[in-house]
């Protein structure tokens, strides 16, 4: 077991899909990190060496990911609702913000700002 900030990976995980299992990295920023590393596409968490770890977890400390991130993005809803922006009201009232139909589907951003709303 490899201990990346927090978490445990298994060896024979490829470092690819580890990295991308943290919020807000996804498959731009994996390739991206692997690339300036020097870490192979298809190299797997075991096979990597302690510096190579240690340089991984450096990257991702600097970077703004998971409870930071998560905390940021209800901080931005938050202080779009305190505005009385449109925004910040339709999340407020759990329906769509993007301009979406409202007449039928709207199941789907109910369940999103549902989540968003508490905090």
């Amino acid at each position: 077991m490899v201990f990346i900030l927090g978490f445990n990976f298994p060896e024979s995980r490829l470092v690819k899909s580890a990295l991308s299992s943290f919020y807000g990295v996804g498959p731009r920023h994996t390739q991206r990190l692997m690339a300036k590393l020097y870490i192979h596409d298809t190299a797997r968490i075991g096979s990597l060496a302690d510096k190579q770890v240690l340089d991984l977890t450096a990257e991702l400390s600097t970077m703004t990911i998971e409870n930071d991130l998560r905390r940021k993005l209800q901080d931005n809803i938050r202080r779009l609702r305190d505005m009385g922006a449109y925004r910040g009201r339709r999340h407020a009232m759990q329906m769509p913000v993007r301009g979406q139909r409202t007449r039928t589907q709207t199941a789907t951003a109910g369940k999103l700002n549902r989540v968003e709303r508490f905090g």
